[in-house]
C-alpha cells in the first residue's frame, strides 16, 4: 500500500494515537503523520502509508489554522489545558484585537512554548518544564502569511482568528503573545487545523470513518496528486539505470531541485536535478 490519507483528527487524541489505530487496521507498521497536532486540537492530519512515508519531506509545508483565543488569563502551556499563571479583569475591545494582530504579520521572531517537544541541549523543552528547571529558549523566525480576525465576542472576551503560516509556527505562542501585548493575558482555547500543504479540511475523512482495510484503500490518495514537484517519464533504459542507482541525463530542466521519476504512471524514484544530470535520491520499486 502506497499513498496518503487526509484524516480529520478528533479532539483529545494524540497524532501518534491516530497512527497506532491505522497500523492496527492495516497491519502495516510503516505509517507516519506529516506533523504533530496537539491532543486538544483537531483537524487535518495527513498520514503517509507504506513507502509514502519516504515522501513526507517533499510535501508542501504551509499550514492554516482556525484558532480561538481567550483573553483575561495566561497559562503555563499557552493553551486551555495549562495552569493559570496570570489573570486580569480588564476588558479589551474589537479595535484592540485588530491592532494587536498587526504585529504578527509577515516574518516574525517567535519564542516556542516551554511545553513543546523542541530539543535544547539534548532534552525536550517540556522535560525541563516538568522538572521546574530553567532553560533559555531561542526565538525562531517564522512567517505569518495571513492573520485575519473572523469574530470577536466582547462579552466572552474571545477571538476567532484564521492564520496561514510556515512550518514550525506555534499558534499557542501567538495566542500567548497577543495576550501579553494587550496586557490582559491570553491563551489558545480551541484549535482546528484547516490545511496542511495540499491537504484540505473539506476533503478530510473523520477517523471514525476508517474502520477496515477497504476504507483505507478507498480513501488512499495517489502521491502524484499531492506532491508539488516536476515529474519526468522514464524510458525503459532510464528506468533500468535509476533502479541500480545510476544518474540519468537531464534533458528538460534549467534549475536545480527535485523531480519525481515516473514509469508506467507509477513513482519509481525521486531524483535531484543537478545541472545536466538527475541523481537518484530515493527508489520506490
Amino acid at each position: 500500500m502506497f499513498g496518503f490519507l487526509n484524516i480529520y483528527k478528533p479532539q483529545d487524541m494524540t497524532s501518534h494515537d491516530v497512527v497506532a489505530i491505522l497500523r492496527k487496521i492495516t497491519k502495516i507498521k510503516q505509517i507516519g503523520h506529516t506533523g504533530t497536532l496537539d491532543p486538544f486540537a483537531q483537524g487535518v492530519l495527513p498520514i503517509a502509508i507504506g513507502k509514502a512515508t519516504r515522501l513526507i519531506e517533499y510535501l508542501d509545508d504551509e499550514k492554516e489554522y482556525l484558532a480561538e483565543i481567550a483573553f483575561g488569563k495566561s497559562t503555563d502551556t499557552y493553551d486551555v489545558e495549562g495552569r493559570a499563571i496570570f489573570e486580569c479583569n480588564s476588558k479589551i475591545a474589537l479595535k484592540d484585537v485588530l491592532e494587536g494582530l498587526k504585529s504578527f504579520e509577515g516574518e516574525i521572531l517567535q519564542t516556542p512554548p516551554i511545553y513543546s517537544a523542541i530539543k535544547v541541549k539534548g532534552k525536550k523543552l517540556y522535560e525541563y518544564a516538568r522538572k521546574g528547571e530553567a532553560v533559555e529558549i531561542e526565538p525562531r523566525k517564522v512567517i505569518i502569511e495571513k492573520i485575519e480576525l473572523q469574530n470577536f465576542d466582547e462579552k466572552l472576551q474571545t477571538a476567532r482568528v484564521l492564520i496561514s503560516c510556515s512550518k514550525g509556527t506555534y499558534i499557542r505562542s501567538i495566542a500567548h503573545d497577543l495576550g501579553q501585548n494587550l496586557k490582559v493575558g491570553g491563551y489558545l482555547s480551541k484549535l482546528i487545523r484547516t490545511q496542511a500543504g495540499k491537504f484540505l479540511i473539506n476533503s478530510a475523512i473523520p477517523l471514525e470513518g476508517i474502520k477496515t482495510l477497504e476504507d483505507v484503500e478507498k480513501n488512499l490518495i495517489n502521491p502524484l496528486s499531492i506532491l508539488n514537484l516536476p515529474s519526468y517519464n522514464l524510458t525503459l533504459e532510464e528506468r533500468n539505470k535509476i533502479l541500480t542507482g545510476q544518474s540519468i541525463e537531464n534533458k528538460i530542466w534549467t534549475k536545480d531541485g527535485y523531480s519525481i521519476l515516473i514509469y508506467n504512471d507509477k513513482i519509481n524514484a525521486v531524483g535531484q536535478i543537478k545541472s545536466n544530470q538527475i541523481v537518484v535520491k530515493k527508489v520506490f520499486v
